[in-house]
């Protein structure tokens, strides 16, 4: 089943996936800021928080995207369409970040609190992002056909929340790092010139792509 979900197409869609879950928003500047002002365990209890909150809107999209896409192909196509322009919009943001002279990209927020309570602030924040409810609410309808099964959805599900721990964690641990932090903000243009790339392919795929 894995060999029939990754498909050029997905990997491509999942490379946007990870860098839009890595670009700057309230989740990757709360673990950043988190992980550098109060050390490595409360930037991964924080992240771990995320990624509870991530999982409760990727979860509920499935089940409700199964039942709408196979009774609505029209939904589908809207999703999808919605998916594609969000990829453009961040593109967009990136591409403004890189032109804005003098600026850098923020060093993060800090949270505090116990290892409990900076896992409920992490969890809060990703509940209540914008960027996460569009994220998981379009991205079924981006990467599955409209005739997709909920085995077949939480297949995408379990991949893409894999990514996701890959990049919330990787946060919490690279920026407890003195040195990643120096060289992330020295190179915060670059970083972003391969955003608005990435995103920019992938919503190009998505506007293109021939479905059946």
């Amino acid at each position: 089943m894995i060999t029939e979900l990754i498909t050029p197409e997905f990997v491509a869609i999942w490379i946007a996936w990870l860098l839009g879950g890595g670009s700057p928003g309230p989740a990757t500047m709360g673990i950043a800021g988190t992980a550098m002002a109060e050390g490595r365990r409360s930037g991964l209890a924080f992240a771990l928080g995320i990624l509870a909150g991530s999982a409760g809107w990727g979860i509920a999209a499935a089940l409700g995207l199964s039942a709408i896409m196979l009774a609505n192909v029209w939904v589908f196509e809207t999703m999808r369409y919605v998916g594609a322009a969000y990829l453009s919009w961040l593109a967009f943001k990136a591409l403004k970040r890189v032109m804005a002279k003098g600026t850098l990209t923020a060093a993060g927020t800090p949270f505090q609190g116990s290892f409990g309570v900076l896992f409920a602030k992490g969890a809060a924040v990703h509940v209540t992002n914008p960027k996460a409810i569009l994220g998981w609410g379009s991205i079924y309808a981006i990467v599955a056909p409209a005739t997709a099964t909920p085995t077949i959805l939480f297949g995408y599900f379990g991949l893409l929340y894999a990514g996701s721990a890959l990049v919330f964690l990787g946060y919490a641990l690279l920026f407890s790092s003195e040195r990643v932090v120096r060289g992330y903000r020295r190179a915060s243009r670059l970083f972003d010139l391969g955003f608005a790339g990435f995103f920019g392919f992938a919503a190009f795929k998505i506007f293109t792509a021939r479905l059946q």
